[in-house]
Protein backbone atom coordinates (compact mmCIF):
# COMPACT_ATOMS: atom_id res chain seq x y z
CA UNK A 1 0.00 0.00 0.00
CA UNK A 2 2.82 2.48 0.98
CA UNK A 3 4.21 2.04 -2.29
CA UNK A 4 1.29 2.43 -4.35
CA UNK A 5 0.85 5.73 -2.32
CA UNK A 6 4.23 6.84 -3.22
CA UNK A 7 3.57 5.94 -6.84
CA UNK A 8 0.48 7.67 -6.71
CA UNK A 9 1.94 11.17 -5.33
CA UNK A 10 4.76 10.84 -7.85
CA UNK A 11 2.40 10.69 -10.42
CA UNK A 12 0.35 13.72 -8.35
CA UNK A 13 3.29 16.09 -8.11
CA UNK A 14 2.84 18.67 -10.37
CA UNK A 15 4.50 21.89 -10.99
CA UNK A 16 3.74 25.56 -12.01
CA UNK A 17 6.54 28.38 -12.52
CA UNK A 18 4.51 31.49 -13.20
CA UNK A 19 5.14 34.73 -10.96
CA UNK A 20 8.23 33.35 -8.89
CA UNK A 21 5.76 30.03 -7.51
CA UNK A 22 5.90 26.65 -8.09
CA UNK A 23 2.72 24.69 -7.09
CA UNK A 24 3.10 20.40 -6.09
CA UNK A 25 0.48 17.92 -4.98
CA UNK A 26 1.16 15.04 -2.52
CA UNK A 27 -0.83 12.61 -1.00
CA UNK A 28 -1.15 12.79 2.63
CA UNK A 29 0.72 9.78 4.63
CA UNK A 30 3.71 9.81 2.76
CA UNK A 31 6.95 8.88 4.56
CA UNK A 32 9.55 11.08 5.78
CA UNK A 33 12.17 11.93 2.32
CA UNK A 34 9.13 11.13 0.03
CA UNK A 35 9.86 13.04 -3.52
CA UNK A 36 7.50 16.53 -3.85
CA UNK A 37 8.96 17.89 -6.79
CA UNK A 38 12.22 18.91 -8.95
CA UNK A 39 12.64 21.93 -7.53
CA UNK A 40 16.08 22.48 -9.04
CA UNK A 41 14.65 21.34 -12.62
CA UNK A 42 11.59 23.75 -12.08
CA UNK A 43 13.95 26.63 -11.39
CA UNK A 44 16.09 25.83 -14.15
CA UNK A 45 18.85 25.59 -11.61
CA UNK A 46 22.32 23.43 -12.04
CA UNK A 47 22.95 20.95 -9.04
CA UNK A 48 26.35 22.06 -8.56
CA UNK A 49 25.12 25.45 -7.98
CA UNK A 50 22.86 25.21 -5.42
CA UNK A 51 24.98 24.58 -2.89
CA UNK A 52 27.00 27.70 -3.89
CA UNK A 53 24.07 29.80 -4.17
CA UNK A 54 22.71 28.83 -0.38
CA UNK A 55 19.44 27.64 -1.45
CA UNK A 56 16.86 26.62 1.68
CA UNK A 57 13.70 26.16 2.35
CA UNK A 58 11.87 28.79 4.53
CA UNK A 59 8.71 27.71 6.74
CA UNK A 60 6.73 29.92 8.75
CA UNK A 61 4.91 27.30 10.95
CA UNK A 62 6.30 25.53 14.11
CA UNK A 63 6.93 22.56 12.08
CA UNK A 64 8.93 21.75 9.31
CA UNK A 65 7.12 19.74 6.72
CA UNK A 66 9.84 20.10 3.39
CA UNK A 67 13.10 19.92 3.18
CA UNK A 68 15.25 20.40 -0.06
CA UNK A 69 17.65 17.66 -0.78
CA UNK A 70 21.16 18.83 -1.33
CA UNK A 71 22.46 16.47 -3.71
CA UNK A 72 19.31 15.84 -6.04
CA UNK A 73 17.05 19.30 -5.86
CA UNK A 74 14.18 17.21 -5.06
CA UNK A 75 11.72 18.85 -2.55
CA UNK A 76 11.17 16.19 -0.02
CA UNK A 77 8.70 15.61 2.53
CA UNK A 78 10.66 16.13 6.07
CA UNK A 79 7.82 14.81 7.96
CA UNK A 80 5.00 12.57 7.95
CA UNK A 81 1.78 14.44 6.97
CA UNK A 82 -1.86 13.64 8.34
CA UNK A 83 -4.19 15.85 6.41
CA UNK A 84 -7.27 15.74 9.01
CA UNK A 85 -4.83 17.02 11.55
CA UNK A 86 -4.19 20.43 9.95
CA UNK A 87 -7.07 20.86 7.69
CA UNK A 88 -9.65 19.45 9.71
CA UNK A 89 -12.24 22.04 8.56
CA UNK A 90 -10.60 22.77 5.26
CA UNK A 91 -11.76 21.57 1.78
CA UNK A 92 -8.30 22.34 0.21
CA UNK A 93 -5.62 21.67 2.40
CA UNK A 94 -2.52 24.15 1.10
CA UNK A 95 0.60 24.11 2.99
CA UNK A 96 3.18 27.27 1.85
CA UNK A 97 6.80 27.66 2.18
CA UNK A 98 9.53 29.45 0.91
CA UNK A 99 12.73 28.72 -1.73
CA UNK A 100 15.33 31.30 -1.09
CA UNK A 101 18.38 31.47 -3.56
CA UNK A 102 20.61 33.28 -1.24
CA UNK A 103 23.63 34.14 -4.47
CA UNK A 104 20.81 35.10 -6.48
CA UNK A 105 18.55 37.03 -3.55
CA UNK A 106 15.46 35.47 -5.16
CA UNK A 107 12.68 34.17 -3.60
CA UNK A 108 10.23 31.90 -4.75
CA UNK A 109 7.25 30.79 -3.23
CA UNK A 110 5.88 26.90 -3.16
CA UNK A 111 2.44 25.46 -2.30
CA UNK A 112 1.64 22.27 -1.81
CA UNK A 113 -1.42 20.94 -1.87
CA UNK A 114 -2.05 17.59 0.55
CA UNK A 115 -4.44 15.37 -1.28
CA UNK A 116 -6.60 13.00 1.11
CA UNK A 117 -6.42 9.23 0.93
CA UNK A 118 -8.22 6.84 2.51
CA UNK A 119 -6.71 6.27 5.65
CA UNK A 120 -9.59 6.73 7.95
CA UNK A 121 -12.81 4.41 8.64
CA UNK A 122 -16.12 5.77 9.49
CA UNK A 123 -15.94 5.28 13.51
CA UNK A 124 -19.50 6.01 15.58
CA UNK A 125 -19.37 7.85 19.11
CA UNK A 126 -21.43 5.67 20.33
CA UNK A 127 -20.51 1.77 19.61
CA UNK A 128 -23.58 0.71 21.15
CA UNK A 129 -26.81 1.80 21.38
CA UNK A 130 -30.23 0.73 22.61
CA UNK A 131 -33.62 1.48 21.27
CA UNK A 132 -36.94 0.80 23.83
CA UNK A 133 -39.93 0.02 21.65
CA UNK A 134 -43.45 -0.73 22.41
CA UNK A 135 -45.05 -3.62 20.85
CA UNK A 136 -48.02 -1.69 19.90
CA UNK A 137 -45.35 0.46 17.77
CA UNK A 138 -47.42 1.16 14.39
CA UNK A 139 -45.13 0.34 10.92
CA UNK A 140 -43.31 2.96 9.53
CA UNK A 141 -42.43 4.22 12.62
CA UNK A 142 -38.89 6.20 12.43
CA UNK A 143 -36.41 6.12 15.20
CA UNK A 144 -33.09 8.12 14.65
CA UNK A 145 -29.63 5.99 14.85
CA UNK A 146 -26.31 7.22 15.83
CA UNK A 147 -24.50 8.81 12.78
CA UNK A 148 -20.66 7.77 11.68
CA UNK A 149 -18.21 10.42 10.74
CA UNK A 150 -15.42 10.35 8.82
CA UNK A 151 -12.53 12.40 8.64
CA UNK A 152 -11.27 11.88 5.31
CA UNK A 153 -13.03 13.89 2.22
CA UNK A 154 -14.72 13.80 -1.39
CA UNK A 155 -15.29 9.79 -1.52
CA UNK A 156 -13.23 8.87 0.87
CA UNK A 157 -15.50 10.07 3.09
CA UNK A 158 -18.85 8.53 4.33
CA UNK A 159 -21.21 7.80 1.59
CA UNK A 160 -23.86 5.64 2.89
CA UNK A 161 -25.17 3.24 5.51
CA UNK A 162 -26.08 -0.38 6.12
CA UNK A 163 -28.33 -2.47 8.18
CA UNK A 164 -28.11 -6.31 9.04
CA UNK A 165 -30.94 -8.33 7.94
CA UNK A 166 -34.04 -8.36 10.15
CA UNK A 167 -37.93 -8.67 9.17
CA UNK A 168 -39.04 -5.91 11.57
CA UNK A 169 -36.50 -3.44 10.34
CA UNK A 170 -35.33 -1.42 7.36
CA UNK A 171 -32.98 1.49 7.14
CA UNK A 172 -34.23 4.88 6.12
CA UNK A 173 -31.47 7.70 5.51
CA UNK A 174 -32.43 10.94 5.12
CA UNK A 175 -30.61 13.91 4.34
CA UNK A 176 -29.83 17.01 6.67
CA UNK A 177 -29.92 20.78 5.37
CA UNK A 178 -25.90 20.52 5.25
CA UNK A 179 -26.57 17.29 2.97
CA UNK A 180 -25.35 15.05 5.62
CA UNK A 181 -26.78 11.42 5.75
CA UNK A 182 -28.87 10.97 9.30
CA UNK A 183 -29.84 7.26 9.44
CA UNK A 184 -32.85 6.71 10.45
CA UNK A 185 -34.43 3.15 11.61
CA UNK A 186 -38.05 2.15 10.25
CA UNK A 187 -40.20 -0.22 11.67
CA UNK A 188 -41.49 -2.49 8.97
CA UNK A 189 -43.08 -5.12 11.05
CA UNK A 190 -44.96 -4.99 13.97
CA UNK A 191 -43.00 -5.96 16.83
CA UNK A 192 -44.11 -9.09 19.31
CA UNK A 193 -42.63 -9.39 22.45
CA UNK A 194 -43.65 -12.77 23.32
CA UNK A 195 -42.31 -14.06 20.13
CA UNK A 196 -39.00 -12.29 20.42
CA UNK A 197 -38.36 -9.91 23.77
CA UNK A 198 -34.89 -8.11 21.77
CA UNK A 199 -33.54 -7.74 18.25
CA UNK A 200 -29.59 -7.57 17.69
CA UNK A 201 -28.96 -5.18 14.90
CA UNK A 202 -25.81 -3.92 13.27
CA UNK A 203 -25.40 -0.63 11.87
CA UNK A 204 -22.89 -0.62 8.91
CA UNK A 205 -21.33 3.40 7.94
CA UNK A 206 -19.12 2.95 4.70
CA UNK A 207 -17.02 5.11 3.01
CA UNK A 208 -16.16 5.49 -0.75
CA UNK A 209 -12.49 4.34 -1.03
CA UNK A 210 -10.91 1.62 -2.83
CA UNK A 211 -11.29 -0.52 -0.85
CA UNK A 212 -14.07 0.98 0.95
CA UNK A 213 -13.74 1.35 4.93
CA UNK A 214 -16.55 0.56 7.17
CA UNK A 215 -17.47 1.00 10.51
CA UNK A 216 -19.69 -0.45 12.52
CA UNK A 217 -22.16 0.05 15.35
CA UNK A 218 -24.39 -2.53 17.52
CA UNK A 219 -27.95 -1.71 17.88
CA UNK A 220 -29.86 -3.21 20.79
CA UNK A 221 -33.91 -3.21 20.14
CA UNK A 222 -35.73 -3.69 23.51
CA UNK A 223 -39.41 -4.82 23.11
CA UNK A 224 -41.61 -3.20 25.93
CA UNK A 225 -44.79 -4.29 26.47
CA UNK A 226 -47.89 -2.49 25.34
CA UNK A 227 -47.94 0.90 26.31
CA UNK A 228 -50.13 2.24 23.73
CA UNK A 229 -50.65 5.95 25.46
CA UNK A 230 -47.77 8.49 25.36
CA UNK A 231 -47.65 11.20 27.51
CA UNK A 232 -49.00 14.57 27.05
CA UNK A 233 -48.34 18.09 28.66
CA UNK A 234 -50.31 20.28 29.93
CA UNK A 235 -48.92 22.77 27.49
CA UNK A 236 -47.09 22.96 24.65
CA UNK A 237 -45.22 25.97 26.22
CA UNK A 238 -44.50 27.53 29.25
CA UNK A 239 -44.15 31.04 29.47
CA UNK A 240 -41.81 32.39 32.60
CA UNK A 241 -40.43 35.45 33.83
CA UNK A 242 -37.81 35.97 36.57
CA UNK A 243 -36.34 38.59 38.22
CA UNK A 244 -32.67 38.43 38.64
CA UNK A 245 -32.36 38.33 41.68
CA UNK A 246 -34.42 35.74 42.83
CA UNK A 247 -32.60 33.35 45.35
CA UNK A 248 -30.97 30.10 44.23
CA UNK A 249 -33.51 26.71 44.85
CA UNK A 250 -36.47 28.53 43.91
CA UNK A 251 -38.91 26.91 41.80
CA UNK A 252 -39.67 28.75 38.48
CA UNK A 253 -42.38 26.21 37.01
CA UNK A 254 -42.93 23.15 36.88
CA UNK A 255 -43.86 21.40 33.92
CA UNK A 256 -46.92 18.41 34.13
CA UNK A 257 -47.71 15.36 31.86
CA UNK A 258 -49.90 12.83 32.24
CA UNK A 259 -49.69 9.20 30.90
CA UNK A 260 -53.62 7.64 30.60
CA UNK A 261 -51.99 4.12 31.04
CA UNK A 262 -51.67 2.44 34.44
CA UNK A 263 -48.58 1.31 36.25
CA UNK A 264 -45.10 1.44 34.93
CA UNK A 265 -46.45 2.38 31.84
CA UNK A 266 -48.33 5.49 33.19
CA UNK A 267 -45.09 6.37 35.21
CA UNK A 268 -43.94 10.06 33.87
CA UNK A 269 -40.48 10.91 34.32
CA UNK A 270 -38.82 14.17 32.90
CA UNK A 271 -35.65 15.25 31.38
CA UNK A 272 -33.65 18.58 29.67
CA UNK A 273 -33.62 17.61 25.76
CA UNK A 274 -31.83 20.87 24.64
CA UNK A 275 -30.09 23.36 26.59
CA UNK A 276 -27.26 25.18 26.51
CA UNK A 277 -24.31 24.58 28.58
CA UNK A 278 -24.71 28.06 30.11
CA UNK A 279 -28.60 26.86 30.67
CA UNK A 280 -27.51 24.09 32.02
CA UNK A 281 -25.53 25.83 34.74
CA UNK A 282 -28.47 27.95 35.79
CA UNK A 283 -31.61 25.58 35.80
CA UNK A 284 -32.43 22.16 37.22
CA UNK A 285 -35.07 19.59 35.80
CA UNK A 286 -36.29 17.55 39.18
CA UNK A 287 -36.81 14.49 37.38
CA UNK A 288 -39.67 13.29 38.93
CA UNK A 289 -41.75 16.55 39.45
CA UNK A 290 -40.73 18.61 36.85
CA UNK A 291 -39.98 21.73 39.09
CA UNK A 292 -37.63 23.63 37.38
CA UNK A 293 -35.53 25.33 39.96
CA UNK A 294 -32.18 27.70 40.08
CA UNK A 295 -29.13 26.32 40.92
CA UNK A 296 -27.55 29.77 40.67
CA UNK A 297 -28.57 33.28 40.57
CA UNK A 298 -30.10 34.16 37.00
CA UNK A 299 -27.53 37.57 35.92
CA UNK A 300 -29.56 39.28 33.41
CA UNK A 301 -26.16 41.12 31.77
CA UNK A 302 -24.69 37.37 30.93
CA UNK A 303 -27.98 36.24 29.21
CA UNK A 304 -31.93 37.87 29.29
CA UNK A 305 -33.63 34.54 27.83
CA UNK A 306 -33.41 31.13 27.91
CA UNK A 307 -34.97 28.33 25.88
CA UNK A 308 -35.12 24.63 27.14
CA UNK A 309 -37.18 21.48 25.48
CA UNK A 310 -37.86 19.19 28.09
CA UNK A 311 -39.26 16.15 27.58
CA UNK A 312 -41.72 14.11 29.72
CA UNK A 313 -41.28 9.85 29.21
CA UNK A 314 -43.36 7.25 30.19
CA UNK A 315 -41.40 3.72 31.34
CA UNK A 316 -41.82 3.08 27.06
CA UNK A 317 -40.17 4.60 24.59
CA UNK A 318 -42.85 7.22 24.17
CA UNK A 319 -42.46 10.44 25.33
CA UNK A 320 -43.97 13.98 24.49
CA UNK A 321 -41.94 17.28 24.34
CA UNK A 322 -42.75 21.04 25.23
CA UNK A 323 -40.62 24.16 25.34
CA UNK A 324 -40.07 25.97 28.49
CA UNK A 325 -39.07 30.11 27.59
CA UNK A 326 -37.34 31.50 30.46
CA UNK A 327 -37.05 35.59 30.31
CA UNK A 328 -34.91 37.18 32.89
CA UNK A 329 -35.93 40.84 34.15
CA UNK A 330 -33.59 43.20 35.00
CA UNK A 331 -33.32 44.23 38.79
CA UNK A 332 -30.96 47.44 39.38
CA UNK A 333 -27.65 45.05 41.19
CA UNK A 334 -25.12 46.95 39.74
CA UNK A 335 -23.68 50.22 40.74
CA UNK A 336 -22.23 52.93 38.26
CA UNK A 337 -18.70 52.40 37.23
CA UNK A 338 -17.45 56.02 37.84
CA UNK A 339 -13.63 55.65 36.27
CA UNK A 340 -11.61 58.53 35.92
CA UNK A 341 -9.82 58.25 32.96
CA UNK A 342 -7.83 62.36 32.95
CA UNK A 343 -7.34 64.75 35.60
CA UNK A 344 -5.63 67.90 36.52
CA UNK A 345 -3.57 67.90 40.09
CA UNK A 346 -2.87 71.68 39.73
CA UNK A 347 -4.31 74.62 38.28
CA UNK A 348 -3.47 78.34 37.96
CA UNK A 349 -6.20 80.09 39.50
CA UNK A 350 -5.88 82.97 36.32
CA UNK A 351 -7.27 79.75 34.14
CA UNK A 352 -10.29 81.05 32.29
CA UNK A 353 -13.51 79.60 32.81
CA UNK A 354 -14.40 76.81 31.21
CA UNK A 355 -10.44 74.93 31.58
CA UNK A 356 -11.09 71.27 31.69
CA UNK A 357 -9.60 69.35 34.56
CA UNK A 358 -10.53 66.14 34.63
CA UNK A 359 -12.32 63.54 31.92
CA UNK A 360 -14.60 61.08 33.64
CA UNK A 361 -16.18 57.60 31.71
CA UNK A 362 -19.39 56.10 33.18
CA UNK A 363 -20.98 53.14 32.85
CA UNK A 364 -23.83 50.54 33.99
CA UNK A 365 -24.16 47.32 32.89
CA UNK A 366 -27.76 47.27 33.96
CA UNK A 367 -30.47 48.22 31.18
CA UNK A 368 -33.20 50.21 30.83
CA UNK A 369 -33.69 53.01 33.57
CA UNK A 370 -31.79 50.72 36.13
CA UNK A 371 -28.87 52.12 33.72
CA UNK A 372 -29.64 55.56 32.52
CA UNK A 373 -26.88 57.19 34.22
CA UNK A 374 -26.77 60.45 36.07
CA UNK A 375 -23.31 62.68 36.63
CA UNK A 376 -23.37 65.60 39.17
CA UNK A 377 -20.82 67.46 41.73
CA UNK A 378 -21.22 68.31 45.13
CA UNK A 379 -22.26 72.12 45.54
CA UNK A 380 -20.24 74.91 46.69
CA UNK A 381 -17.63 74.36 44.23
CA UNK A 382 -16.75 76.76 40.84
CA UNK A 383 -16.90 73.53 38.38
CA UNK A 384 -19.31 72.13 36.32
CA UNK A 385 -20.39 68.82 34.25
CA UNK A 386 -20.74 68.44 30.68
CA UNK A 387 -20.86 66.02 28.44
CA UNK A 388 -18.17 64.76 26.27
CA UNK A 389 -19.22 61.91 24.08
CA UNK A 390 -21.26 59.35 24.78
CA UNK A 391 -20.49 58.11 28.25
CA UNK A 392 -18.01 61.07 28.77
CA UNK A 393 -18.10 63.49 31.00
CA UNK A 394 -15.84 66.74 31.24
CA UNK A 395 -15.04 68.66 34.74
CA UNK A 396 -14.64 72.34 33.74
CA UNK A 397 -13.61 75.82 35.51
CA UNK A 398 -17.23 77.67 36.46
CA UNK A 399 -15.80 81.09 36.99
CA UNK A 400 -12.40 81.92 37.84
CA UNK A 401 -10.39 80.66 40.58
CA UNK A 402 -9.06 82.69 44.25
CA UNK A 403 -6.38 80.55 45.85
CA UNK A 404 -6.58 83.64 48.47
CA UNK A 405 -9.79 81.97 49.00
CA UNK A 406 -9.31 78.53 48.49
CA UNK A 407 -5.97 77.03 47.74
CA UNK A 408 -7.13 73.59 47.38
CA UNK A 409 -10.35 71.68 46.39
CA UNK A 410 -11.82 68.43 47.07
CA UNK A 411 -14.16 68.01 44.16
CA UNK A 412 -17.11 64.63 44.74
CA UNK A 413 -18.11 63.63 41.49
CA UNK A 414 -21.41 60.87 41.92
CA UNK A 415 -23.04 59.13 39.15
CA UNK A 416 -26.56 57.40 40.32
CA UNK A 417 -28.93 55.39 37.84
CA UNK A 418 -32.32 55.25 37.60
CA UNK A 419 -33.26 52.13 39.25
CA UNK A 420 -35.34 52.49 42.19
CA UNK A 421 -33.65 52.75 45.01
CA UNK A 422 -30.80 53.86 42.52
CA UNK A 423 -27.46 52.78 43.27
CA UNK A 424 -24.54 55.22 43.11
CA UNK A 425 -21.04 55.69 43.09
CA UNK A 426 -18.42 58.33 43.76
CA UNK A 427 -14.74 59.91 42.90
CA UNK A 428 -12.95 62.31 44.53
CA UNK A 429 -10.48 64.43 42.25
CA UNK A 430 -7.67 66.54 44.41
CA UNK A 431 -7.10 69.81 43.14
CA UNK A 432 -4.46 72.28 44.07
CA UNK A 433 -4.59 75.88 43.06
CA UNK A 434 -1.73 77.15 42.35
CA UNK A 435 -1.02 81.43 43.02
CA UNK A 436 -0.50 84.13 40.52
CA UNK A 437 1.09 87.30 41.75
CA UNK A 438 -2.36 89.03 41.66
CA UNK A 439 -2.48 91.02 44.65
CA UNK A 440 -0.16 93.80 45.35
CA UNK A 441 1.01 94.22 49.36
CA UNK A 442 -0.59 96.33 51.83
CA UNK A 443 0.43 98.64 54.24
CA UNK A 444 -1.01 97.95 58.03
CA UNK A 445 -1.13 102.31 57.90
CA UNK A 446 -1.26 104.50 54.98
CA UNK A 447 1.09 106.73 57.00
CA UNK A 448 3.80 106.22 59.82
CA UNK A 449 4.78 108.98 62.33
CA UNK A 450 7.96 108.45 64.86
CA UNK A 451 9.83 111.07 67.23
CA UNK A 452 13.56 110.67 67.34
CA UNK A 453 15.84 113.42 70.23
CA UNK A 454 18.96 114.27 68.11
CA UNK A 455 22.58 113.41 68.21
CA UNK A 456 21.28 109.98 68.23
CA UNK A 457 23.47 106.62 67.10
CA UNK A 458 23.71 105.54 64.07
CA UNK A 459 21.81 102.55 62.92
CA UNK A 460 19.29 103.42 65.83
CA UNK A 461 15.44 101.97 65.22
CA UNK A 462 13.57 105.17 64.48
CA UNK A 463 10.15 102.91 63.28
CA UNK A 464 9.24 99.60 62.16
CA UNK A 465 6.67 99.47 59.18
CA UNK A 466 4.44 96.74 58.08
CA UNK A 467 3.36 95.47 54.42
CA UNK A 468 1.56 92.17 53.93
CA UNK A 469 0.49 90.35 50.46
CA UNK A 470 -2.32 87.82 50.18
CA UNK A 471 -0.23 85.99 47.49
CA UNK A 472 1.85 82.71 48.19
CA UNK A 473 5.36 82.10 47.94
CA UNK A 474 7.76 83.91 46.34
CA UNK A 475 4.40 86.82 45.22
CA UNK A 476 4.11 87.36 48.56
CA UNK A 477 8.08 88.21 49.87
CA UNK A 478 7.69 92.32 50.67
CA UNK A 479 11.12 94.12 50.78
CA UNK A 480 10.92 97.87 51.43
CA UNK A 481 13.11 100.68 50.09
CA UNK A 482 13.13 104.34 50.77
CA UNK A 483 12.28 106.64 48.20
CA UNK A 484 14.01 109.36 49.15
CA UNK A 485 17.70 109.60 47.34
CA UNK A 486 19.93 110.25 50.69
CA UNK A 487 19.05 111.97 54.38
CA UNK A 488 21.87 113.55 55.53
CA UNK A 489 24.43 112.14 52.87
CA UNK A 490 23.38 108.41 53.26
CA UNK A 491 21.38 106.37 50.50
CA UNK A 492 18.62 105.19 51.85
CA UNK A 493 16.98 103.72 48.38
CA UNK A 494 18.08 100.05 48.40
CA UNK A 495 15.71 97.45 49.49
CA UNK A 496 15.37 95.63 52.48
CA UNK A 497 13.76 92.57 53.90
CA UNK A 498 12.34 93.63 56.97
CA UNK A 499 10.17 97.07 57.64
CA UNK A 500 12.63 98.89 60.23
CA UNK A 501 13.50 102.56 59.39
CA UNK A 502 17.33 103.06 61.33
CA UNK A 503 19.49 106.34 60.96
CA UNK A 504 22.08 106.41 58.81
CA UNK A 505 23.92 108.02 61.51
CA UNK A 506 23.66 111.36 64.52
CA UNK A 507 20.88 113.81 63.01
CA UNK A 508 20.77 117.49 64.46
CA UNK A 509 17.43 119.49 65.12
CA UNK A 510 19.19 122.71 64.50
CA UNK A 511 20.36 121.38 61.13
CA UNK A 512 16.92 119.61 60.21
CA UNK A 513 13.94 119.29 62.71
CA UNK A 514 11.44 116.93 60.48
CA UNK A 515 11.65 114.27 57.66
CA UNK A 516 9.10 113.14 55.57
CA UNK A 517 9.58 110.97 52.88
CA UNK A 518 8.06 107.90 50.89
CA UNK A 519 8.17 104.09 51.54
CA UNK A 520 7.58 101.44 48.90
CA UNK A 521 6.75 97.93 49.44
CA UNK A 522 7.19 95.78 46.70
CA UNK A 523 6.52 92.04 46.48
CA UNK A 524 8.17 89.16 44.59
CA UNK A 525 5.90 89.12 41.48
CA UNK A 526 6.89 93.36 40.58
CA UNK A 527 3.51 94.98 42.29
CA UNK A 528 4.45 97.51 44.78
CA UNK A 529 2.44 99.78 47.38
CA UNK A 530 3.19 103.17 48.88
CA UNK A 531 3.13 104.94 51.99
CA UNK A 532 4.37 108.07 53.78
CA UNK A 533 6.65 108.74 56.80
CA UNK A 534 7.33 111.96 59.03
CA UNK A 535 10.05 111.82 61.24
CA UNK A 536 10.07 114.75 64.05
CA UNK A 537 13.04 115.20 65.52
CA UNK A 538 13.48 116.74 69.13
CA UNK A 539 15.76 119.09 70.06
CA UNK A 540 18.67 118.58 72.91
CA UNK A 541 20.43 120.94 75.16
CA UNK A 542 23.81 120.41 72.84
CA UNK A 543 24.52 124.25 72.05
CA UNK A 544 26.28 126.48 74.62
CA UNK A 545 24.84 129.63 74.24
CA UNK A 546 27.43 132.12 71.84
CA UNK A 547 27.92 135.83 73.06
Amino acid sequence: RRQRALLWGVLLATWEAAWGHLRYSVPEEMPKGSFVGDVAKDLGLQLPALIDRGVHIVERGRTQYFSLHGKTGHLVTAERIDREQLCRLVEKCVLRCELIVEGEMQVYGIEVEIMDINDNSPSFREVETELRMSETTAPGSRFPLPRAHDPDTGLNSLQSYELSSDEHFSLAVQEGPGGDQRPELMLAKALDREEAAFHELVLRAIDGGDPARTGTARIRVTVLDANDNTPVFSQAEYTVRVAEDVPVGSVLVTVTATDADEGLNGLVKYSMKKATDMASDIFHLDTETGAIKLLRIPDFEEGSSYELEVQAHDSGALFDTAKVSITVTDVNDNAPELTVSSKLKEIPEDAQPGTVVALLHVHDRDSGANGDVRCSLDGGVPFRLEKSFEDYYRVVTARELDREQVSEYNVTVRAADGGSPPLQSSAVLSLRVLDVNDNAPVFAQERYSARLAENNAAGALVLTVRATDADWGQNARVRYRLSEGRVRGAPLSSYVDSGEIRTAGPLDFEEKSKYIFGLQARDGGGLNAQCKVQIDITDENDNAPEI
